[in-house]
């Protein structure tokens, strides 16, 4: 299935000069999202993983189903703040300034294997965030999968190590 079709280009979004990559087209059409659910399954399948790790906020639209369809828990990495029990959290460079993600201490257990699903692999630098939280309680990722990654910004180099799949990729 051509997922590109479903993917809506918007000019000068959020600023002048972004052209933002609006996967909402993709979330009203069933067979393409139910497409995109069973390709990261598959992917999953292989691997024998434990638990699906959603990066917030799009990371939760295509993580949590994926978790559903596999019968395995579904963990949310939350931006500071959101959670409320005891918590591990990592501090990122952004391109102006830092951020920081959080993930509950008690959300792995140690050694088991998980999967990193985000909608968008730009920089990389939430996904190896991300990536950092997983081991600091004890999980060990098997793979990152993305709808989309934008290749001219080079997130993939922060992720070196790691198996990664982007289903469409500009």
């Amino acid at each position: 299935m051509d997922l590109t079709r479903h993917i809506r280009d918007v000019s000068d979004f959020p600023i002048p000069g972004i052209l933002f990559r609006d996967i909402t087209p993709l979330l009203a059409n069933p067979e393409a999202f139910r497409h995109v659910i069973d390709t990261f399954a598959i992917h999953c399948q292989e691997k024998s993983i434990d638990a699906i790790v959603g990066i917030e906020s799009r990371g939760f639209i295509f993580g949590t189903p994926l978790a559903y369809k596999l019968g395995i828990p579904f963990v949310p990495v939350r931006k500071a703040g959101k959670l409320p029990a005891a918590r591990m959290s990592v501090e990122y460079a952004l391109e102006y300034g830092t951020s920081r993600l959080d993930i509950h201490a008690d959300a792995l257990s140690p050694g088991q294997k998980v999967v990193i699903v985000d909608d968008l692999l730009a920089t990389g630098g939430t996904a190896a965030a991300t990536a950092k939280l997983v081991e600091l309680i004890g999980g060990s990722v098997q793979e990152f999968l993305f709808l989309i990654e934008l290749g001219f910004l080079d997130g993939r180099q922060k992720l070196q190590g790691y198996a990664m799949t982007a289903l469409i990729t500009y």
